[in-house]
C-alpha cells in the first residue's frame, strides 16, 4: 500500500516539527501550511491524501478551513486541536472533519489514525458496487453502491464516519453494538478518545437524521452499552 500524501496545517512550530518527523520516519509524504490561506492554497493545488488540520490559527478558524475544502473535496480531514468541548469538536464535524485528535496526543495514536484512515481509503477504492446493496427502513435508504444515505428521498449530507456509522448500524439493524465493537470498526481501535468521539459523531448523525433526537425513531442509545438500529415498521 502506498503512503499517502499528507497536508500538515499547524501554526505551533514544535508541534509542527513534531508531526512532520513523525511522518518522515514512517516513510508518509508531506506537505506544509502555517496558516489557513496556504492550507486552502495547498490543498486545491497539490490534493493530498489527507489533511491533519490545527483549529487555532493564526488567520482565520480551523473550521472555516474545512468548510472552503468541502465545497470541492471529500478528502479526509483529521482534526488535531487542544480544544476538547464536545461543542468544539460538534462544530468541526459538522462542518465536514471526519476524525478529531485532542492535543496532547502520543505519536503512536496519531500513526493508528492515520492507518485506519488509509484502510478506509483503499476500502472505498476497492469495494465493488455489483456486491451492493439498497438498505430500506421506513424513510431511511442506503444505496451502499453509491455511497449515499436519504431520508424522505432528500439526500442525508454526512461525512465519511457520520456514513460509515450508518452502514455498520443498518447492516445489524435489531442488534445492540457495544461501543468497543463500534470503535474497533470505525477507527481500528478502543482508545479513551474513540469513545468519545463516537459519542460526538453519533450526536451528529442524529441531528441529521432524527427530527425529535430524544425520542429517536432510527437510532437508539443503551446507555453504558452501546447503540441499536431500530427497525422500524
Amino acid at each position: 500500500m502506498n503512503k499517502p500524501m499528507i497536508l500538515v496545517v499547524e501554526d505551533d512550530t514544535s508541534v509542527r516539527n513534531l508531526i512532520t518527523t513523525t511522518l518522515k520516519a514512517h516513510d508518509y509524504r508531506y506537505l506544509t501550511a502555517q496558516n489557513g490561506a496556504a492550507a486552502i492554497l495547498e490543498a486545491s493545488s497539490h490534493n493530498p491524501d489527507i489533511v491533519l488540520l490545527d483549529l487555532g490559527l493564526p488567520d482565520m478558524d480551523g473550521v472555516e478551513v474545512i468548510e472552503k475544502i468541502r465545497t470541492w473535496s471529500n478528502l479526509p480531514i483529521i482534526v488535531i486541536s487542544a480544544r476538547s468541548e464536545d461543542t468544539d469538536k460538534i462544530d468541526a464535524l459538522d462542518a465536514g472533519a471526519d476524525d478529531y485528535l485532542t492535543k496532547p496526543f502520543s505519536v503512536e495514536e496519531l500513526l493508528a489514525r492515520l492507518r485506519v484512515t488509509q484502510r478506509r481509503l483503499a476500502m472505498m477504492q476497492s469495494e465493488s458496487p455489483a456486491e451492493a446493496s439498497v438498505f430500506s427502513n421506513g424513510q431511511l435508504r442506503i444505496d451502499y453502491a453509491a455511497g449515499c444515505a436519504y431520508l424522505k428521498d432528500e439526500e442525508l449530507h454526512l461525512t465519511p464516519i457520520e456514513y460509515k456509522l450508518l452502514c455498520l448500524l443498518s447492516k445489524n439493524a435489531g442488534k445492540v453494538l457495544t461501543h468497543t465493537f463500534i470503535t474497533q470498526k470505525i477507527w481500528g481501535s478502543s482508545w479513551d478518545n474513540d469513545i468519545a468521539s463516537l459519542r460526538v459523531f453519533m450526536a451528529t448523525l442524529r441531528k441529521k437524521l432524527e427530527k425529535e433526537p430524544d425520542t429517536p425513531q432510527y437510532i437508539q442509545t443503551h446507555i453504558g452499552v452501546g447503540y441499536r438500529m431500530i427497525k422500524v415498521e
